[in-house]
């Protein structure tokens, strides 16, 4: 479940960031609120910082109420968990045509979009044509919402941001 949000955010992220010109750009970087609401009503709320560098790196940076780092390059992701000194190596099941997906993104409204992926459906709102908040509800019902502030595009990202070799002393998980 967690890779599959991470995909998906990177999904949008990597390839959505402008309502006018969805492929224009080569980096992403800004700091983000992810908050989930579950049926209950119980909400929790992560911030962080993402860094997004085209063709397909990506580096979630959780910093609170958790510290994590979650790295997905192309089909593989990493989760870094410092507090647990574990990491997870996932290989990702397939790749998506991302491109071919997003241009299928239809306009709602003024500064809205919708897209699917599978089963979910993932509303897209900008303000001032970039990416600002992406909505929707995961398969457990609850509901996800990810704002984006301070985003900086096509600033310089070095590459070896998005390079993670675990401590000695991690465990090192693989699934």
């Amino acid at each position: 479940m967690f890779y599959r949000v991470v995909f998906i955010f990177s999904f949008f992220l990597s390839l959505n960031v402008s309502a006018n010109d969805f492929l224009n750009f080569k980096t992403f970087e800004g700091n983000f609120n992810q908050t989930i609401i579950n049926a209950s009503g119980k909400e929790i709320i992560y911030k962080g910082k993402v860094f997004i560098k085209e063709p397909a790196k990506i580096l979630w940076q959780y910093k609170d109420p958790i510290i994590k780092n979650v790295y997905v390059i192309a089909n593989t992701a990493i989760v870094d968990e410092p507090e647990l000194e574990q990491v997870i190596y996932t290989r990702l099941q397939s790749e998506i045509n991302l491109l071919s997906l997003i241009k299928k993104a239809k306009k709602i409204d003024e500064n809205s979009y919708i897209a699917t992926l599978g089963d979910t459906q993932y509303k897209l709102l900008f303000i001032n044509n970039v990416l600002s908040t992406i909505n929707y509800e995961d398969t457990l019902e609850n509901s996800v919402s990810i704002s984006f502030k301070e985003i900086k595009l096509n600033g310089e990202i070095p590459n070896n941001r998005f390079q993670f070799l675990p401590p000695e002393h991690y465990d090192i998980v693989r699934q």
